[in-house]
C-alpha cells in the first residue's frame, strides 16, 4: 500500500511511475529547466524563472520570479546594484507566491550554489514554508565541478522516476566528450587559457570552468577545478600571460560583452598579454553555455575544443556561441 500526493491505495510500480512522472514541475533554474527538457519531462513544467530561456517554447510558461537588477547596465553598474541591495541583507530576487500556489507543482526545482546567480534554496523555503496547500518537494543543485553537473543529472532522473532517460542523457554527454578527450590523447601543446567570468570587477571563472578548459586541451590559469569564481587584478592577469582569453561575463550574451570591450583596451599592459599580441581573444555567450549547468556543458566544451585546438575541431558555433576579437 502506497500513501502518495494524499491518495491511498494500492498500485503497481507501472501505475506508479506514471503518477510519478506526470508529477508538475516548475525550476528557478535556467541549468535545471535544460535537464527536465532533456529528460523528457518538458510537458511537466508548469513554471520558470525570469531567466530560463531555453528551448524556446519554455519562454510561454508563467514566470514565477523577477529581478531587482537591471542586467542591461554595465558590469561595474549591476555589481554595485548587487552591493546596495546585499548589504541591506535583501535578496536580489522577488518570488510569486501566490502565482507558484496556483500552479500547484509537485517539484521545484532551484540551487544553492550562488545567491547572485539565480534565486537559492533558502529563499525559496523561507517564501513557501507554510504557504502552498500541499507538499512540495524542493530540489536543490549545487554542483562546483564537472563531475558534480553529471552526477547531478543522473539524481535528478531518479528523483523525477526517469532513471533510464538520466543514463541515456549522460551516455550521450559522455559520448562527446570522449570523442574531443581520444582526438587530444596525445596533443603536447596545452596553451594557457584564462577565462573572464565578469568584466569590471575583473573575475576569473571556476568551478567546473578549469575542468573543461583541460578536457578542450588547454592549461586554465588563475583559477582551480571545483574553486568559486574568484576577483582578481589586472596585473595578476598580466602576470599569467595568457596564451588565449576568453571572456564570457556570467548572464552576458556577445553582444552585451562588446559594449564593453574598450574596458580592457584601456588598461595598461593590456597590449603586453600574449593572447592580444598573437591575436587570441575570444568572446563567448557566457549566458548561454558557460553559466549553466545543464546539458549543454558539453556545447561549452565543444566551444572551447573550437578555440583552443581550431586546426582539430569545427563544431559550427563560431558566430552564435563564441567570435573571435580582432585586437588589432
Amino acid at each position: 500500500m502506497f500513501a502518495f500526493a494524499g491518495l491511498i491505495a494500492i498500485c503497481t510500480f507501472a501505475q506508479i511511475k506514471s503518477l510519478m512522472t506526470h508529477k508538475k514541475i516548475i525550476s528557478l533554474l535556467p541549468a535545471a529547466t535544460e535537464i527536465i527538457v532533456a529528460l523528457g519531462l518538458g510537458e511537466n513544467l508548469v513554471g520558470r524563472s525570469h531567466e530560463c530561456d531555453y528551448p524556446e517554447f519554455v519562454k510561454a510558461l508563467p514566470a514565477c520570479t523577477s529581478s531587482k537588477i537591471n542586467s542591461e547596465q554595465k558590469s561595474d553598474e549591476i555589481d554595485q546594484q548587487v552591493k546596495d541591495i546585499l548589504k541591506d541583507g535583501l535578496s536580489l530576487y522577488s518570488i510569486d507566491k501566490d502565482l507558484i500556489k496556483e500552479l500547484a507543482p509537485d517539484v521545484i526545482i532551484t540551487q544553492a550554489q550562488c545567491d547572485v546567480c539565480a534565486v537559492s534554496f533558502e529563499d525559496v523555503k523561507i517564501a513557501l514554508s507554510g504557504y502552498i496547500d500541499k507538499k512540495v518537494e524542493i530540489i536543490s543543485l549545487n554542483p562546483n565541478s564537472l563531475q558534480d553537473i553529471l552526477d547531478e543529472i543522473k539524481s535528478t532522473g531518479t528523483i523525477l522516476n526517469v532513471p533510464e532517460q538520466a543514463e541515456i542523457l549522460l551516455e550521450e554527454m559522455e559520448e562527446r566528450i570522449n570523442i574531443i578527450k581520444h582526438k587530444l590523447k596525445f596533443i603536447e601543446t596545452k596553451p594557457k587559457v584564462a577565462c573572464i567570468e565578469w568584466i569590471k570587477p575583473l573575475m576569473i571563472a571556476g568551478n567546473w570552468t578549469p575542468g573543461l578548459v583541460e578536457i578542450a586541451g588547454g592549461n586554465p590559469v588563475l583559477a582551480a577545478k571545483g574553486q568559486h569564481s574568484s576577483f582578481i587584478e589586472f596585473e595578476d592577469l598580466i602576470a599569467a600571460n595568457p596564451e588565449i582569453l576568453l571572456i564570457m561575463p556570467c548572464g552576458f550574451s556577445i553582444g552585451q560583452t562588446m559594449k564593453e570591450i574598450n574596458t580592457f583596451l584601456e588598461l595598461p599592459g593590456w597590449t603586453e598579454l600574449n593572447a592580444v599580441k598573437n591575436n587570441q581573444v575570444y568572446i563567448a555567450d557566457g549566458n548561454q553555455y558557460f553559466n549553466r549547468s545543464g546539458p549543454r556543458i558539453v556545447d561549452s566544451i565543444e566551444i572551447l575544443a573550437e578555440i583552443i585546438h581550431p586546426k582539430q575541431f569545427i563544431f559550427g558555433y563560431e558566430g552564435e556561441g563564441w567570435i573571435k576579437f580582432n585586437v588589432q
